[in-house]
């Protein structure tokens, strides 16, 4: 019995650590750029876009379509390190724990 009252223990940290967590990665920012730092796009690590600036020489009507396209490839940017980050937080966080290899806990 006495493992599992630690198992049931290590649950409950790891629930509360997984909260600090939730809360820090809505305050947490990325940014992506492109066009070798024209565009940039900031994202919480959860995603959710928060900025975007764009060097005024691209404002040109006849080169929307490069812009679009600098605006895509640097918001990709941006949720690749948020990925990144959010594996980085998951792995630290799972440190220690039973878990088989290659588990993915079915957080996010």
């Amino acid at each position: 019995m006495k493992d599992i009252m630690g198992l049931m223990k290590k649950a409950q940290e790891m629930q509360s650590r997984m909260q600090e967590m939730q809360n820090e990665l809505e305050t947490t920012e990325v940014t992506g750029q492109s066009g070798g730092g024209m565009v940039k796009v900031t994202l919480t690590a959860k995603g959710a876009m928060r900025g975007l600036s764009a060097d005024p020489s691209l404002l040109k009507p006849d080169e929307a379509e490069i812009l679009e396209d600098l605006i895509i490839a640097a918001h990709e940017d941006a949720r690749k390190k948020a990925e990144q980050l959010m594996e980085e937080k998951m792995k630290s966080m799972t440190d220690g724990l039973p878990l088989p290899p290659g588990m993915k806990l079915p957080f996010g």
